[in-house]
């Protein structure tokens, strides 16, 4: 088995709870505020590491007390941290609502994730076996110089293009595998604008149509589409799997573990289609819980599910 090694963001997610979620200039009164441990990037390492594979978080957080609460819980976690600097200055923050639907909208405010360096990897000596994650809530400079370096090394590369930010072509195309939802699927595919409002069912047929047909920054391409599951292209060969229907608590995080646990299963030498369906699974246990970080499933409730066959 290899190593997932996460380059990417930690922050302190400040997450109110609301009946619905404001439109401009509008206030709503929320029912509850909660501090917990998120990020994308420490999100993805703990979902990663939850289902069993060794874990590295290279990343950085804030001299404040958020950046002592994260570091605490990413080693609670059993995440190797020595990489994960601590730098002068505020931690990453992101404030998030969540609706009564368990849908949310999020603003994340960088703080120290502006300082995170490839330079981290430097002594991980990255090998064939190793897959490396990488996210957009840090510097683009950064991923491009950790997709060159693991590249260089020989190990598999995966980018989270999230949030959607501009992105060179060449890094979309040089990561092995492209990992999005279907709102930053539509901001790098043209043809694919709009289905994002789709029904579920309708949105996956359409989201496979363009996959089989060649659409996509990068030839290995996985797009996750919420309730209606996934559609993937690997090696040629599209792949859908549809989502299974739970109770929604929360999605906060949801995309992040399915990275967290796609990039796990690869690590642990599982074929591809394999892996997207245990990462699928496991997004679908995460949506049942409250919060980002806290709420990634372990590796025996991932087993007890696929055993089982139940929601």
């Amino acid at each position: 088995m290899g190593r997932v090694v996460v380059v990417g963001s930690t922050n302190m997610d400040v997450t109110t709870r609301v009946d619905r979620i404001p439109g401009p200039g509008e206030t709503v009164t929320g029912s509850s505020v909660a501090l917990s441990p998120g990020g994308k990037g420490a999100n993805q390492a703990v979902a990663a590491r939850r289902l069993g594979a060794e874990t590295v978080m290279v990343g950085a957080v804030g001299s404040d007390g958020f950046g002592s609460a994260l570091r605490e819980f990413l080693r609670g976690e059993a995440v190797d941290v020595a990489p994960l600097a601590v730098v002068d200055g505020p931690s990453g923050t992101a404030v998030t609502m969540v609706d009564g639907a368990g849908e949310n909208v999020i603003v994340v405010v960088p703080g120290a994730n502006a300082a995170v360096s490839a330079r981290g990897l430097d002594a991980l000596r990255l090998g064939p076996g190793d897959v490396v994650l990488l996210q957009n809530e840090i510097p683009a400079v950064v991923n491009a110089a950790a997709l060159h370096r693991a590249r260089a090394a020989g190990a598999r590369t995966m980018l989270n293009a999230a949030p959607h930010r501009p992105t060179a072509a060449d890094l979309l195309a040089a990561a092995d595998v492209v990992l999005v939802n279907e709102h930053e699927f539509a901001s790098l595919v043209p043809a694919a604008v709009g289905v994002g409002s789709l029904p579920g069912p309708r949105a996956l047929v359409e989201v496979r149509g363009l996959l089989a047909d060649g659409a996509g920054p990068n030839d290995n391409i996985v797009v996750t589409l919420g309730g209606a599951g996934v559609c993937a292209r690997i090696a040629g060969t599209v792949v859908t799997l549809a989502a299974r229907h739970v109770p929604v608590v929360d999605t906060t995080g949801a995309g992040d573990c399915f990275c967290g646990a796609f990039g796990a299963g690869i690590a642990a030498g599982l074929p591809a289609a394999t892996a997207l369906f245990h990462a699928n699974l496991a997004a679908t246990i995460a949506v049942q819980r409250a919060g980002a970080g806290i709420a990634m499933p372990t590796r025996a409730e991932l087993d007890e599910l696929l055993t089982s066959g139940g929601p």
